[in-house]
């Protein structure tokens, strides 16, 4: 099964949801990518994912325009930046959604105040991605039917 998660900037949000899905289950082929990726991945990010014990340090923010053609049975949106500019993909998609949360870059404060943020966006990425996978995937990975 080939899922594509999309941001922006492809360096926080659709990152995080790429670990938590390749950490859910080994079997999928989980990619992320932004519509105007970022120069790196949020340390902020890569952090918080590691006390969750899932690096996604090696991680790289990609341009969405080298997945534009190929096939996915999900396409997933994780910001609404992205949902308003999501490209038309010409390869075959199965299914679109969109699973939102805020922007955990914008937060402002102390440090303590902004990796809070950071582990609350975390928290729901966890919970809605693991939702997504348990309601419409799992079953049928486990079935081989996509």
């Amino acid at each position: 099964m080939n899922i594509l998660i999309l941001c922006t900037g492809n360096s926080c949000r659709s990152q995080m949801a790429e670990g938590f899905l390749r950490a859910f289950d080994a079997r999928l082929e989980v990619f992320s990518a932004g519509t105007h990726p970022a120069a790196q991945s949020n340390p902020n990010a890569v952090a918080v994912m590691k006390e969750e014990g899932i690096d996604i340090a090696g991680n790289k923010p990609k341009n969405v325009d080298i997945f534009i053609s190929e096939p996915f049975d999900y396409v997933i949106t994780v910001c609404d930046g992205a949902k308003e500019v999501c490209p038309v993909f010409t390869g075959n998609v199965k299914n679109r959604l969109h699973i939102g949360f805020d922007d955990p870059a914008d937060a402002t404060g102390t440090f303590e105040e902004v990796i809070a943020v950071y582990r609350r966006v975390r928290d729901e990425i966890k919970a809605g991605f693991y939702s997504f996978y348990v309601d419409q995937i799992k079953g049928e990975v486990d079935k081989g039917v996509m």
